[in-house]
């Protein structure tokens, strides 16, 4: 929760150049309160894993939240129950039609990393969701393959194949310290990476608006900040569970898959020991961050999202 501070206060100007949560007399005294809501759009095999993990990232939070799921409207899902679906899922074309607004939307990744965005069997209707989210949605999280397609339609930024999957718990620099999304962020961090494709720090840099706040050496940017699109991309996981990684690594061994041990997971790299669980508390500071960004910035009325 911010911290409420008359603006003349020194303080009031030195905390908000260090990124600390804080808000003025006046702004406080015009701050109504409600329900936020956020949906998550999960395209993710395993929906109810997916739900579990993003939930409880969003959830801790002092403040009410709607948590709202949705799916893409004709792609049927083979690994989930069709009646946990059917109960607790919506699709996108009947929450368009409502014409409901959100708070903030979570779009996951999704294992389709090889297939060129255009060839994914749901590749328009998602299109349809990124234009969407412009007139109402408050603020658009792309996670992974998500914020990576949603770069992609919003600026043309490309991904690449790689030659090896990027696997394993990798150090990340904070490349934006008075960033509102990184308030309590260390210097040096870790996070979960996943994935056969990376984007590339020179074509981010290269369109103007997009911010890296993250950064890597050895996967590359993490997190991109959209200011003008009210959307942050991140191409890491840092919602995976302590046992993630090796439910993928053990899965990729079974079916005889090349892959490497995930680097800096288990202890002494061997996974016959129990994986550490290294990012658990940025995990929940990045995502607790971007909830108060929303509380503090997103109109009292839902009707008012999307028409500044």
């Amino acid at each position: 929760m911010p911290i409420k501070l008359p603006e003349n206060l020194p303080a009031f100007d030195v905390l908000s150049r260090e990124g600390v949560m804080v808000m003025s007399d006046d702004r406080a005294s015009r701050q109504d309160i409600r329900t936020l809501r956020i949906g998550l759009l999960n395209l993710m095999p395993k929906k109810i894993q997916t739900e579990n993990q993003f939930a409880r990232l969003v959830g801790a939070t002092p403040l009410q939240i709607e948590f709202s799921l949705i799916r893409m409207s004709e792609h049927e899902t083979k690994n989930t129950a069709a009646e946990h679906m059917a109960e607790f899922y919506r699709p996108f074309n009947e929450v368009k039609a409502s014409g409901e607004k959100f708070d903030g939307l979570i779009i996951t990744g999704a294992p389709i990393e090889h297939l060129p965005f255009d060839e994914v069997t749901y590749w328009t209707e998602l299109t349809e969701v990124f234009d969407w989210c412009k007139t109402h949605v408050h603020s658009t999280f792309g996670v992974c393959w998500g914020g990576m397609a949603m770069i992609y339609h919003l600026h043309g930024v490309q991904k690449h194949i790689l030659d090896h999957k990027a696997f394993g718990c990798v150090r990340h620099s904070n490349c934006a310290p008075a960033s509102p999304l990184l308030r309590g962020f260390s210097d040096d961090l870790v996070m979960p990476v996943s994935r056969w494709t990376e984007m590339r720090r020179e074509e981010i840099e290269a369109v103007d608006g997009l911010k890296i706040l993250l950064n890597s050496k050895e996967t590359g940017p993490a997190l991109v900040e959209d200011a003008a699109n009210r959307a942050i991309y991140i191409f890491n996981h840092f919602e995976y569970d302590s046992g993630t990684l090796k439910e993928e690594y053990d899965r990729d061994v079974a079916a005889g898959k090349p892959i490497n041990v995930p680097e800096n997971y288990y202890p002494d790299n061997d996974p016959t020991k129990a994986p550490l669980n290294r990012w658990r508390s940025h995990a929940h500071l990045l995502y607790g961050n971007w909830i108060n960004e929303i509380y503090q910035t997103t109109p009292y009325s839902l009707d008012d999202i999307g028409n500044a």
